[in-house]
């Protein structure tokens, strides 16, 4: 498991951007983002434990030849373009490609997923400005606790073995770059070398201090792709943050980091609810919003967007009390307010729709001839009428039956 100290900056490829859970005062914008970190505040108005999460782009596979028109748009790039036969285009699009600069110590030390290595990294833009350098990188390989071009990569890497990878902003910072250094949609170079890589600690026999150091890197790496809006990898990190605290443990904690592991939970779940709502899980996300609820029934992020998820669902009977219930607990919150006023409009107005509904089914007073000023004063007299005329006929009808069955 990687030390704090070993994270680099906030905002470089190794390190999520961080966030702090907001108070309970705070606005609208801050119970629909991205929670308690934790939420986002540009968060739109309108906003995941997915069992099944699309999986990363594979590298198993055998390598894609370079194709000649790949090659040519290489020109230009420095050192990418010297000597195009050496490259591997790791996914066959072209995008992140590798070349060996130094050889390691062969293929079977590469690393496995689920391992924790260690490299050196050295990051710069096409215009050759170093964007990042560290000397001592430490992460998990396959949890994206770092650049998605690295995770790829690294696992391809052999012990001792330095490579340049060439990769677009798509693996990346992507369309939003990293202010103040790294602009949008720009393709990176990073020089890496693979120093170490060995097995991640058992879960079990990580300390309290040590279990709530680790949920919350992976806590704060979802909170990173929330920002990014890459939703899937947040709810992925959220997923692992919240399995490190479920894992059973051999070593006792105090009242006081049990405390803090549950307010760790709590928190990832609730940017879990955030993150699959984003995606349209609603089932998943009433999941997540219910689990936080079992711990804390009060929680206010959990009532908001428990009921956003059954408004959603066209459940108005079911959130609105729901709504009622967080904003008795922050009145002053204007997010509450405007919500579950448009749901009560919403619920008036399903209940037109299904008056109408159930008018047309039993009969159309004015399709009978009923006189216009009549219509609106006893709209169901006529229907009822002949209502209970069949109903007085069909009894007659069985009482008759009845004597002359006793008369026989």
């Amino acid at each position: 498991m990687a030390s704090s100290g070993e994270e680099p900056r906030s905002g470089s490829p190794g390190r999520a951007g961080t966030g702090t859970e907001l108070s309970p005062t705070g606005d609208a914008a801050h119970l629909d983002t991205g929670e308690d970190f934790e939420v986002l505040e540009e968060e739109e108005e309108e906003e995941e434990d997915l069992s099944e999460l699309p999986p990363l782009e594979d590298v198993s596979r055998p390598p894609v030849p370079p194709r000649e028109d790949a090659q040519t748009s290489e020109q230009g790039r420095g050192e990418a373009a010297e000597d195009p036969q050496e490259w591997l285009d790791v996914l066959g699009n072209g995008l992140l490609k590798k070349k060996t600069l130094l050889p390691g110590r062969g293929v079977d030390t590469r690393p496995n997923k689920g391992q924790n290595v260690t490299i050196r990294l050295k990051a710069t833009l096409e215009d050759g400005s170093v964007v990042e350098e560290n000397p001592a990188l430490t992460f998990t390989l396959g949890d994206c606790d770092v650049l998605q071009a690295l995770d790829l990569c690294v696992q391809l890497l052999e012990i001792g073995e330095t490579a340049l990878i060439v990769s677009d902003a798509k693996y990346c910072y992507g369309a939003q770059g990293r202010s103040p250094d790294i602009p949008p949609n720009a393709t990176l170079t990073l020089e890496v070398e693979l120093l170490a890589a060995q097995d991640a600690p058992d879960l079990e026999l990580l300390s309290g201090k040590e279990k709530i150091e680790l949920a919350n890197r992976k806590r704060e790496r979802g909170n990173f792709f929330y920002q990014q809006a890459d939703y899937v990898l947040a709810i992925n990190s959220y997923d692992i943050a919240l399995k490190v605290i479920g894992s059973s443990s051999k070593v006792d904690f105090s009242p006081e980091e049990e405390a803090e592991l549950l307010d760790v939970k709590v928190k990832c779940l609730n940017n879990l609810a955030a993150s699959q709502l984003k995606l349209d899980h609603y089932e998943a996300a009433l999941k997540s919003c219910n689990l936080v609820l079992e711990h804390q029934p009060g929680n206010i992020k959990a009532l908001f967007r428990k009921g956003k998820v059954l408004a959603q669902q066209g459940e108005y009977r079911d959130a609105i009390p729901i709504l009622k219930a967080a904003l008795k607990l922050e009145p002053s919150n204007k997010t509450i307010h405007a919500e579950l006023s448009k749901l009560v409009k919403k619920h008036a107005d399903q209940k037109n729709v299904e008056t109408e509904m159930y008018r047309k089914m039993l009969g159309n007073p004015s399709a009978v001839g009923t006189p216009g000023k009549c219509k609106d004063k006893l709209p169901w007299s006529i229907p009822w009428k002949w209502l209970f005329g069949a109903t007085a006929i069909a009894l007659g009808g069985v009482a008759l039956s009845v004597v002359i069955a006793a008369r026989n």
